[in-house]
Order: structure tokens, then sequence, then C-alpha cells
């Protein structure tokens, strides 16, 4: 775990722009790579979850007994052993385990500790727990009924959050509007379904610190959470965080952290704890289901107001609903330019799992709304969806509806100009039209669909975000640079950061990359660079990790002077720390709450994608044929890698266009229990070919003009998917997935879309 880096590239070389290797590409090719699941300790003890099984439910006892009594078992912890039984990432009102009541199937109720894993699960199922069942509630819009049982006593409602923004006047503009068009649109829970299931080892360290080795985003914050609930300093806790196989939002919050730390804690030994695939599917969080009801008006050919309910289902717990939520508010007209707006969010509880980030942080559904309904006004006005669509994109200095101008460098519309021209399309006279699709010869009908979105970079609504990085720049007997060790607890949860990082650095240092060591993050060594989230490191990070660098450089150019070339060998290495805090140069603020006025993002990233599609009427089955993408990055660092993160956010969003689906019974217990029954795509579902134009309009913050990639390549792909669906057979795809199903239904007029 002490660092790695990579080899191939000459000092002095552009090294930003190029696609130089990933620095950790031989370790995870060659099986070297070591996942948390992969650490073992002399001694090592292992540790089962007892699970509450029940979605809604009063414990009326835990009786440990015969569980205890098993030879080999170390212990049996219940709530009675958390000093403080309570964590989350914005409000703790989740319980480290459960104390009195379960809220939902995946609750942790008590934790066993033996000498193997095979005994800690047989001891886990002689825990017996007895429950008084209570009134479910599984649907949002009833959560919100006067007689609905209450889920927190404390919130005396179910509904945790309500946002709004009021722009000019929806009402009078819709009243005024020759043509108005409503619809509401659906998308389901959806499971994170990343590669490595939760795994983790805790310890107590040479220092006696609780000491655990797992995947986590945000490092920092976990250290914050598991020393709260275990009544320590954040100095008594470390964290370190090797290779982990993906995260997509789902390892922003804790997950086993506190409960391993617990066990390592309470019995003074290493403890290891790996969930297997379905603990993981049934016993973490979830991206946000959403109800999102739009009626929006036109005059004169040009769209004039918009009004818009969001109804987001929170689940059980908070997680980070609160700030997800307003995220999709205040996306939720795209990037358009529409003078009145009306938009309404709100997030309710329920017995369902709890609700968090994911991969787009609340501008993943929005879309999937605002670009069917662009469609359908195109349609309605016999207008060409590009021609539509340019009328009505931002441009710089455009007024967003939270009252402020859009964050410079506006790549929108150079995005559908690209991706349009690469599908075919021909700009005539002014207008564009679209390309003409050959008949397919078994039947099928062949259809193409548009859609443009756009995400933040960074945190929002004020919250500040801030990254900090150390460099050690090493310098010969002349003061030149010799080689560098960088500091920073930038997670890598696939996405290739650290490369990015590294090239930074040997960039500003004027060195090679393999003279760059990159140290593995270790809150004990490492500074907080906030989470991997918000598509931020390369942004944020990025910016740290360069002025760190040039401040280092700084000292270097001094040292060489004051040492007149002959530099002493207890002078020969040079520190430098940056903080980068965005709220420094470009200040974000919550919104009003009458209003929703405010400045709520630092920058935006954007993309196009044209989609083809070849659907089969008898069976309602979608092929994707081809996709045209255009995406707005800032700078390009590294052009191998965005092309990747193209490819990996198309999946996701195919995924979540005709297949993805997270489901309950209708007794609040959870049907797709795993992986043989949750469909996701795999790379036979990948079309035949991809085509994808890097947009650059750099941001003038980030370093070279560098925004971020992590998450809106995957946020236009559904809703292409679904204009392509209706483009070939003339159905609407109102909710998502759009399987087969779902399709043949809605072809034959049998319910679901209309």
């Amino acid at each position: 775990m002490s660092g790695h880096s990579a080899s191939g590239h000459s000092a002095g070389a552009e090294v930003v722009g190029r696609s130089v290797l990933r620095i950790d590409a031989l370790e995870k090719v060659t099986g070297q790579a070591k996942y948390p699941g992969d650490f073992a300790m002399p001694g090592m003890r292992h540790a089962k979850v007892v699970w509450a099984g029940e979605p809604h439910a009063k414990i009326a006892g835990i009786d440990t007994a015969a569980a205890a009594a098993l030879p080999g078992v170390v212990a049996v912890l219940t709530s009675r052993d958390v000093p403080h039984n309570e964590y989350g990432l914005i409000d703790s009102d989740q319980q480290v385990l459960a104390d009195g009541l379960v809220r939902w199937t995946g609750e942790a109720v008590a934790v066993v500790v033996a000498d193997t894993e095979d005994l800690a699960a047989e001891a886990a199922g002689l825990v017996r727990v007895t429950y008084e069942p209570l009134p479910l509630v599984l649907d949002p819009i009833k959560a919100m009924a006067p007689d609905a049982p209450v889920l927190h006593s404390r919130l005396g409602t179910n509904v945790l959050g309500r946002w709004k923004i009021r722009h000019g006047d929806a009402d009078r503009a819709l009243a005024e509007a020759d043509l108005v068009i409503e619809s509401e649109y659906r998308v389901p829970l959806v499971e994170h379904a990343y590669l490595q299931p939760e795994a983790g080892l805790g310890w107590i360290d040479e220092e006696g610190r609780v000491a655990l080795v797992v995947a986590g985003q945000w490092p920092h914050d976990d250290v914050r959470q598991i020393a709260h609930a275990l009544g320590l300093r954040r100095n008594q806790v470390r964290e370190v965080v090797p290779y982990m196989g993906g995260a997509f939002g789902g390892r922003e919050d804790v997950s086993l952290q506190i409960i391993v730390a617990l066990a390592a804690w309470k019995t003074r030994g290493p403890v290891k704890m790996v969930w297997t695939r379905e603990e993981s599917v049934r016993c973490h969080g979830k991206r946000h289901a959403m109800i999102m009801r739009y009626r929006w008006g036109a005059k004169g050919g040009r769209l004039t107001a918009a009004k818009i309910e969001v109804i987001a289902d929170a689940g059980a717990y908070s997680s980070s609903s609160k700030a997800v939520v307003p995220g999709a508010l205040s996306v939720a007209t795209g990037p358009y330019d529409i003078p009145n707006v009306s938009v309404d969010a709100c997030v309710v509880h329920t017995n369902n799992p709890p609700t968090m980030a994911m991969r787009g942080f609340g501008t993943a559904q929005p879309p999937v709304a605002y670009e069917q309904h662009i469609d359908k006004f195109a349609r309605a006005l016999g207008e060409d969806p590009i021609s539509f669509r340019l009328r009505h994109l931002w441009d710089e200095g455009s007024i967003q509806p939270t009252g402020g101008p859009v964050p410079p460098a506006v790549a929108v519309k150079e995005t559908l100009r690209r991706a349009a021209l690469a599908a075919g399309w021909k700009s005539v006279g002014g207008s564009w039209v679209k390309p003409e699709l050959p008949a397919m010869a078994d039947g099928r009908r062949r259809g193409v669909g548009v859609a443009t979105a756009f995400k933040n970079i960074g945190y929002s609504f004020g919250f500040k975000d801030r990254s900090t990085a150390r460099v050690l720049l090493t310098v010969d007997e002349k003061g030149h640079p010799v080689s560098a060790e960088l500091f920073t607890a930038a997670t890598e949860v696939g996405m290739g950061v650290h490369t990015v990082l590294v090239q930074i650095a040997a960039q500003e240092l004027k060195l090679p990359i393999e003279a760059i060591k990159y140290n593995t993050v270790d809150t004990s060594l490492t500074p907080d660079a906030g989470s991997a989230s918000a598509s931020r490191h390369t942004y944020i990070s990025g910016k740290a990790v360069q002025e760190a660098c040039r401040q280092a450089e700084f000292k270097r150019e001094n040292l060489v002077r004051d040492y007149s070339g002959q530099v002493a060998p207890e002078a020969r290495v040079v520190e430098a720390e940056f903080t980068f805090n965005t709220q420094d140069v470009r200040p974000t603020s919550d919104l009003d709450p009458e209003t929703g006025a405010g400045n709520p993002h630092i920058s935006y990233g954007y993309i196009t994608q044209i989609v083809e599609v070849a659907v089969d009427q008898a069976t309602g089955s979608v092929a994707v044929e081809r996709v045209f993408t255009a995406v707005d990055v800032g700078k390009v660092m590294n052009p191998l890698m965005v092309e990747g993160q193209v490819g990996g956010g198309l999946i996701m969003g195919l995924g979540y266009a005709v297949m993805e689906e997270f489901k309950l019974r209708d007794n609040g217990r959870v049907w797709t229990r795993n992986f043989s029954e949750y469909l996701i795509p795999t790379v036979l579902d990948m079309p035949p070919e991809l085509t994808t134009v890097n947009v650059e309009r750099p941001d003038p913050v980030g370093p070279y003009g560098a925004k971020g990639i992590g998450e809106h390549v995957m946020l236009p792909t559904a809703p292409a998917v679904a204009n392509a669906i209706r483009d070939a057979v003339g159905a609407d795809l109102d909710q998502l997935p759009a399987g087969p199903e779902r399709v043949w239904r809605a072809l034959n007029g049998q319910g679901g879309s209309k």
C-alpha cells in the first residue's frame, strides 16, 4: 500500500493532453492489484451481520445466547455496544445497529465475530430477533397523505424536504400559450452494481488507533462518522483506501466501515468482513426513483413556460437526499432558455431502501423528462429536433431559472452541432435536416433520437468544495528536480484520477511520469481531498495539485539561488502544500426558500448524444445500433481515458434506458436479490458503432481549462434511446426502463406509456 507510478514517458515532454498509460494499469491487468477483500492479518477473525429482513417493525427482543455459546464465537454485538448509535452523510439519522425499530429490510441488527467466516455465518443464524410488524409505507405519494404512518417521529411528516424555483410567471405564460404539452415521467430505483462487493479489515494499529482498509469515496468523512459512533477523537481513527472495484456514488455513504471498526475496537484485534453479492444488492442504497410531472407552454413557436413537479423517494433514511433532490430541481428545465419557470420538488420517506448518491447526483433523472418533452414540442410544431433545440439552448451569459448567469464556458450548442454533423444531419438554409435511415430487411423499424444534457462540476449550494494536495520534491546537488511524491486523499474508484493528477504533477515539475510517486490514500498521511463525486477531482483536486507543484517549483528556484548551485544534502527535499477552495474564486450559494434565487453551481459540463435503434414490433425488443457523442470536458487531459469514460457512461445509460430496475414486492421485501434477478448491460449490449467527438471549451478556473467528465457522459443516453424508439414506432416511453414488455404494451395501447 505504499504507492504506485508508471513508466514510458520522458521528462520535459507535454504529458497533459496525451493518452499516457494509466499508472494502475499494469497491476490491475496482471492481478497484482489488491482490493479490500484481498487483505488479511495473522490472528484475524471474521464478522457477519444479522440483517433485519423486516421492512418496518418494532424490535421486541434480541436473543444472542445461542450464538454467543457457539465455540469459536468471540463476540455478539448489538446496539448496546455502540457508544453513539447514529451516523449519516448529512443527517445522523441512521442506526449503526438497530435499536428498537427497523425501517427497511437491509438494516443491520447485530454483528457476530468468530474465528472463521463459516462460524460467524452459523452464529449469525442463531441470533433470534422478535419483531412486531408496523404498517408499511412504500409509495411516496401515499406517504404524503395526512393519515400515513410517519417513519421518523421527530419530523412529524414523511416529507424530508421541499424546494422550489419561481422565475417569471409560469401560470400566466401557460394561460397565454398557444401550445401546452403535459406528461408524467417515471424512473425507477436503480442499483449501483459495482464490481466489488463491500469488504473491510479493521485492526488496532501500532499507535493504538482503530484502523481499517476499506473502499470509500470520502475517507476523511468516513473517519468523522466512525469516530463519532465509537466516541473517539478523529485522530484515533485511520482509514486506508487501496484499489476498489467501482463506486458510482454507492460508496459515498458508509456501509460496513463503522461495523468493522466497532468489531476491531471491541475485540482489540483484526476483524475482516466481506459481504456477499446478495448482501450488497439487498443492503445498500439505490438511485432515487422519481415521478416528474411536466407542463410546458409555447407561444409563436417558442417555449415560454415550464411548470414542473418532482417527487422523489428517499427510502428509509435521508442519506444525501437533501442534496440530490435540489440538484434535480436546479436542472429540471434542462440547458434551455425558458423565461417563466415554476418548479416544485420534494423527497419523501418510505420503507424502501435509502436512496443516495449515484452517478449524476440528481441530474440523471430530469433529462429523461425534459429531453422527451423537448421532442414533443418539436414534433407538435413540425420542426427538426436539432433546429428546435438550437433555438432554445443556452449561450454564454444566459440566465438560469435561479436568476444568475450560467457559469462561463457554455458549450452546449457546440456539442449539439458536432453530434448532429457526426450523425449525418445537414444544415440547409438555416434549418437542420436529419439523415434518412435505410429500411431493415427483417421488418424491424429504425429510429434516431437526440438528447442533450448538462451536469454541475463540484459541490453545490454553498457547500465548501476544498481539496488539499502536498508535494515532496527531491532535487540533486545542483537543484535539478529528480523525483516527487504526491499526497492527496483523492480516491481512485476506477475513473483514472490518480493518472490525471500524476500527469499534472509531471507537467508542472518537468519530470517524467515514472518519477512521480502517488501515495496510497491513508487518512493518517494524505490530506483531505473531499469525495470522489460530483465529477470534481480533475477540476478541484487537479487545481490543488497544480498549485502545490507550482509552489514547490518556486521553492526549488529559491533553493538554487540560495545555495549558488550546490545544494546541501539536508536541503534536497522541498515540501509544498496547497488547499484549493472553489468558494474563493467562484462562490455558490444556497437557494432562496421562496423564490429559488441563488447561485447553485460552480461549473457545467455539456453533452449531446444521438442514438440509432432498431425496434422489433412483435417483441418490443430494442437494439441500439449506432451512437454519436459530442462531449464538453473543457480540456482533454488524457484522450484515451475520456474515450473510456464515454463508453462507460454510455453503457450505464443503456442499462437505465432499457433494462435496469430494482424491484420490491408488495410486502416491502426485495424482489431483485442478486445479479441473476437484476439485469445490467454486458459487452454484448454495446452498440456496434460508437463515434465520440471531444469539445474543448476551457473553464478559466480548472487546471489547463479542464472541467470534469465522470458523470455527464451517462445523462443523455436514456432519453436519446426513448426518443429514438418514438421515432421508430411512434410510441412514447415516459416510464423507464423501456424493456420489451413496456415497449410492446406502449405499441399495443395496453397501459404504461402513452
